[in-house]
């Protein structure tokens, strides 16, 4: 259970990175298209589609709104996690108290106390289930606005600059090992969400 609570964490600080992502497989793809090395070269030149990259991960830190976004979405998800904790806490309680007494009930007995617990384990796990979806729907609420401006900040680039592809060096699986500094837009991202123009 904790490591669910746990995945909620961690997809609040992936999932714009996620929703930017450039398929590792496109890596391979755009090489080739680009007429594979030295397409560094060719882009100064003048010459064939050009490419860039940035690091949605520390546009993210960056980004007005993201900080209070995070610390709001972390204090509601503890207030969750909280009613999680003392709902298992009562239920284990109740099972450790069967276990003890188990021994003193009537086999009728036994099968009330037996399906009682039935009853709050699966009060235990719809309410958990519950509270993961309030979780994910409040951090698509506070994530999408941010999301919506970085999007549309690096489109703007994209568009502005002439750019064929656009990668995120730090989504999961990018593709992208290392990559020549002069490419990299982050900053100029940055730059322009702080200004918002």
């Amino acid at each position: 259970m904790a490591d669910s609570w746990n995945h909620l964490v961690r997809t609040f600080h992936l999932e714009l990175s996620m929703k930017l992502v450039v398929v590792g497989a496109w890596v391979g793809l755009v090489a080739i298209a680009l007429g594979g090395p030295g397409t560094a070269a060719a882009q100064a030149g003048g010459g064939g589609a050009k490419i860039a990259y940035v690091n949605t991960q520390a546009i993210l830190r960056a980004t007005p709104g993201y900080t209070s976004a995070e610390s709001t979405f972390t204090k509601e998800l503890e207030t969750y996690r909280g009613e999680v904790q003392k709902l298992q806490a009562t239920l284990d309680s109740a099972a450790s108290d069967f276990e003890q007494q188990s021994v003193l009930l009537s086999p009728t007995q036994r099968q009330a106390k037996r399906q009682d617990l039935a009853g709050q384990q699966k009060k235990l796990e719809q309410r958990t289930q519950e509270l993961q979806q309030r979780a994910a729907t409040r951090e698509r609420e506070l994530l999408d606005p941010i999301q919506s401006k970085v999007n549309s900040v690096i489109e703007g680039m994209r568009a502005a600059g002439n750019y064929a592809v656009i990668f995120d060096v730090s989504a999961p699986n990018s593709g992208i090992v290392t990559a020549d500094k002069t490419l990299d837009l982050t900053q100029r991202v940055i730059a322009q969400l702080k200004s918002g123009t």
